[in-house]
C-alpha cells in the first residue's frame, strides 16, 4: 500500500467524521488514536475504504506521505501540545502539523513559533459545523504561513462545504488568525443562540404550544431569517419524547453548559476595548442557567410580575421575528468589529467579505443573510460597522420600534431578555450624537483630577475644574 496523503490524530466523533469526509474526496487516510481498540473499531468499521489504522505514532508517521500532514482533533489546552511532543522527534523539517481543535489562539501563535523554530509547518484550524459538518462538509479557517496554506489547499477545499461552488475555506491570516476567528465565530454563535431562546420564551409566555412554535420557526427558516440555528430549532420543538407523549424540550432541564470559547471572546472584547454586549449578555445568560439551584430558591422570595403575554398572536410573531433579526445584525456587527480590531492590532489584514462568504455553508452559523454581510463588505472593504451598510441600515430603521415593544412586554411581563435587551443598547448608544458621559467625566475629574475636553474648546484640549470639597 502506498503513503497516506493525510493523518488524524483523535478520533472522537469530529475527527471520525473528518476522515471519513477526507477519504471520500480521494485521499488515503492514516489514523491514530490513543487508545487502539478504537482506532480498530473505526477501520473495522469502514473495511471498503482507503484508511491505514497504526497502533503506534512511529508507524502512523511512516506511514505518511512527505511532506507529512499531521491533523490533530484531541481537546484544548495540553492534550494538544502533548501530542506535538510526542510528534516532534518522529517528524521531518517541513512537515505539516494542523490543531483543527477548538483552540484558544495565543496557544495557536506559541505553538507556531516553538513549531516554526524548529522548522516544521504548523497550522491552527478552526473547524464548524459539528458532526454533520465534519461528514459533509464544515467550514474551515486555517491561519499560518501562506506558503504552509498553499500545500493544504486541494485537501481543505475538497472538504469544506459549498455556497455557489464556492469552498467554505480560505486562508484567514498568519500565526493565529484562524483560531482567532473560529473564536469569534462561536461568540456570535453564543448571541444567536441566546436570542432564539428568549424569542421562545417571550412566545411560551403567550401561550404558543410546541406544535405552534415549530410551525412558526419551520415559516421562519424560508424567510429571510433561514439559518442552521432556526432550521434545528424548528425541528427540536416537533421531538416527542416517547415516554411520556410530552415535547422533549418541555423536558429537559434548563441549565446550559459552555466550553470556553464565549469567555475567551469576552476577555478579548475587554482587552481591546470593544463592545460585545450581546454576546456577552449570553454568556452570562449561560452561567446563570447553571445556578439552578440558587434561581429556584429566589423565585420563592424575590416578587415580580406573572410572566404572562397577552398579546393578539400573529402581531406578536411579527414583532419578535423583527426584534430578533435586529438583534441579530447586532450580534453580527458587534463580532465583526472585534475581528477588525484584532486585525489592526495584529497586523493581520483580515477579509471580512471573505470569513463571513465562508461562514455562509457549513458552520453553526450559517444563514441567508450571510451573504448580505458578504456583499457589504465587498462593497465597502472599510466599513465601519455592518449597522451603516445600506441593506441592514435600513432594515435596523424598519425594525426598531418592534425591537422596542418586544423589549418592553417581556419586561413588564418579567421575562428576562438579556440579550435582546443589550442588543437594544447598544443600537440605541450607538445612533445617539449625545450620551451622558459627560456627567461621569465630571465625576472622575472630581475625584480623580483626571481632566476633561470641552463642547466649546478643540477636541484634545483638556480642563480640570478645581471643584468644593465634599467631607463625609
Amino acid at each position: 500500500m502506498s503513503n497516506s496523503d493525510f493523518g488524524l490524530i483523535g478520533l472522537a466523533v469530529m475527527g471520525q467524521n473528518l476522515v471519513l469526509n477526507v477519504e471520500s474526496r480521494g485521499f488515503q487516510v492514516s489514523v491514530f488514536n490513543r487508545t487502539t481498540s478504537v482506532t480498530d473499531a473505526f477501520v473495522a468499521a469502514n473495511p471498503h475504504k482507503k484508511l491505514v489504522g497504526a497502533k503506534s505514532l512511529e508507524d502512523f508517521v511512516r506511514s505518511l506521505a512527505t511532506p507529512r500532514k499531521v491533523m490533530i482533533m484531541v481537546k484544548a489546552g495540553p492534550p494538544v501540545d502533548a501530542v506535538i511532543q510526542q510528534l516532534i522527534p518522529l517528524l521531518d523539517q517541513g512537515d505539516i502539523i494542523i490543531d483543527g481543535g477548538n483552540s484558544l489562539y495565543t496557544d495557536t501563535e506559541r505553538r507556531d513559533k516553538w513549531l516554526g523554530d524548529l522548522g516544521f509547518r504548523f497550522i491552527g484550524a478552526g473547524v464548524s459545523g459539528g458532526e454533520e459538518g465534519a461528514r459533509k462538509g464544515p467550514a474551515i479557517m486555517p491561519g499560518g504561513p501562506a506558503s504552509t496554506w498553499d500545500v493544504m489547499k486541494p485537501i481543505f477545499e475538497s472538504i469544506a462545504a459549498k455556497v455557489d461552488g464556492e469552498p467554505c475555506v480560505v486562508h484567514i491570516g498568519p500565526g493565529g488568525a484562524g483560531h482567532f476567528v473560529k473564536m469569534i465565530h462561536n461568540g456570535i454563535e453564543y448571541g444567536d443562540m441566546q436570542l432564539i431562546c428568549e424569542a421562545y420564551n417571550i412566545f411560551k409566555a403567550a401561550g404558543f404550544s410546541a406544535a405552534e412554535l415549530a410551525t412558526i420557526f419551520t415559516a421562519w427558516n424560508h424567510g429571510d431569517l433561514e439559518s442552521y440555528l432556526i432550521q434545528i430549532t424548528s425541528e427540536i420543538f416537533k421531538q416527542m419524547d416517547p415516554e411520556t407523549g410530552k415535547p422533549i424540550v418541555e423536558l429537559i432541564l434548563d441549565t446550559a453548559g459552555q466550553k470556553g470559547t464565549g469567555k475567551w471572546t469576552l476577555l478579548n472584547a475587554v482587552e481591546n476595548a470593544v463592545v460585545i454586549s450581546t454576546i456577552n449578555a449570553a454568556v452570562e445568560a449561560r452561567i446563570l442557567s447553571s445556578m439552578k439551584d440558587a434561581r429556584v430558591a429566589a423565585s420563592k422570595k424575590l416578587h415580580g410580575p406573572q410572566a404572562a403575554i397577552s398579546a393578539d398572536k400573529a402581531q406578536l410573531v411579527q414583532q419578535v421575528h423583527d426584534a430578533l433579526f435586529a438583534s441579530k445584525i447586532i450580534s453580527y456587527a458587534q463580532g465583526l468589529d472585534l475581528i477588525t480590531t484584532m486585525s489592526a492590532h495584529k497586523g493581520w489584514n483580515l477579509d471580512l467579505a471573505k470569513i463571513a462568504a465562508i461562514w455562509r455553508g457549513g458552520c453553526i452559523i450559517r444563514a441567508r443573510f450571510l451573504n448580505r454581510i458578504t456583499d457589504a463588505y465587498r462593497a465597502n472593504p472599510g466599513l465601519t460597522n455592518l449597522m451603516l451598510a445600506p441593506f441592514f441600515m435600513n432594515l435596523l430603521n424598519e425594525f426598531q420600534q418592534h425591537w422596542r415593544e418586544v423589549v418592553s412586554l417581556a419586561t413588564l411581563a418579567g421575562i428576562p431578555v438579556p440579550a435582546f435587551s443589550a442588543s437594544l443598547g447598544y443600537y440605541d448608544s450607538y445612533r445617539s450624537e449625545v450620551l451622558p458621559a459627560n456627567l461621569l467625566q465630571a465625576q472622575r475629574d472630581f475625584f480623580g483630577a483626571h481632566t476633561y475636553e470641552r463642547t466649546d474648546k478643540p477636541r484634545g484640549d483638556m480642563f480640570h475644574t478645581d471643584w468644593p470639597e465634599v467631607i463625609g
